[in-house]
């Protein structure tokens, strides 16, 4: 096989593995009547105790419109609670309420959702695998992010 062809492979199957979990991840936000960018906020958060929601669109790149519109939804329908940082009145603090910290539970323990069918799928691997596969993975995302910077600087 060329040495361009592996290349391409190896991006090619990145792509698949993205375009298979957004598929659960559609699902599953559509059968809680959410969108995309709300199951993608409540993810990023739910890592934490809580965030400033300018560091959620860090995270989850989101526009600050749609990120502002998600967030409303979500803190209108119980799942977020937003508050003004003491020190800084113009940011706000985002953090799961209780409703919102069972919907994530919720999507980690649902049978047919990307926490289960990944775990499922996963467990084909050995342990050391798994290592060797984060391993790479982080190197690949590492020169990735450099190089991101490096043109961004430019």
């Amino acid at each position: 096989m060329k040495e361009q062809e592996t290349y391409m492979q190896l991006m090619m199957s990145f792509a698949n593995v993205q375009k298979n979990m957004v598929r659960f991840i559609q699902k599953s936000a559509m059968d809680k009547g959410l969108s995309i960018p709300q199951y993608s906020i409540l993810m990023t958060i739910s890592h934490c105790s809580e965030m400033t929601q300018k560091t959620v669109g860090e995270k989850t790149f989101l526009p600050k419109s749609t990120l502002s519109q998600a967030v409303d939804g979500l803190v209108k329908e119980g799942y977020l609670n937003r508050q003004q940082v003491v020190c800084n009145r113009r940011e706000m603090m985002l953090s799961l309420s209780e409703k919102g910290q069972q919907l994530v539970d919720n999507f980690h323990s649902q049978e047919d959702g990307l926490y289960q069918v990944f775990k499922a799928a996963s467990e084909q691997f050995t342990a050391e695998q798994i290592k060797e596969l984060l391993d790479a993975h982080q190197k690949i995302s590492t020169y990735l992010t450099r190089v991101e910077l490096e043109v961004t600087n430019k």
